[in-house]
């Protein structure tokens, strides 16, 4: 993952509805959550949760597949890891202190 890819996804992040969309999609797992759904769970309206939908997607965070008339959301996990493996690619580097970040993958993911 590059700086600017890193950046954008940061980007996308630092505005808290869109943090919670992520963090719900997330959650879900790859199966993922019509849009609707993320609506009525975080109380967002069509128009603004739209945006943010938006943001994410342009940043790589969140995917998204059209099942008929339904648009189905899930999290970007290669994108997710990607992000926080580039955070710490070099954590305690000039440090004698063991670096204690370790991500591990989970078998859903």
């Amino acid at each position: 993952m590059d700086k600017l890819n890193v950046i954008s996804a940061l980007d996308a992040l630092a505005q808290e509805s869109r943090l919670d969309i992520f963090r719900l999609l997330v959650e879900k797992g790859p199966d993922g959550i019509m849009m609707g759904a993320i609506g009525e769970k975080l109380g967002l309206p069509h128009a603004t949760l739209s945006f943010h939908l938006d943001k994410l997607r342009q940043s790589g965070l969140i995917k998204s597949e059209k099942q008929g008339r339904a648009t189905i959301y899930s999290a970007n996990y290669d994108v997710l890891v990607g992000t926080i493996q580039y955070l710490t690619d070099n954590c305690c580097k000039e440090s004698d202190m063991t670096c204690r970040i370790e991500i591990k993958e989970k078998a859903c993911c």
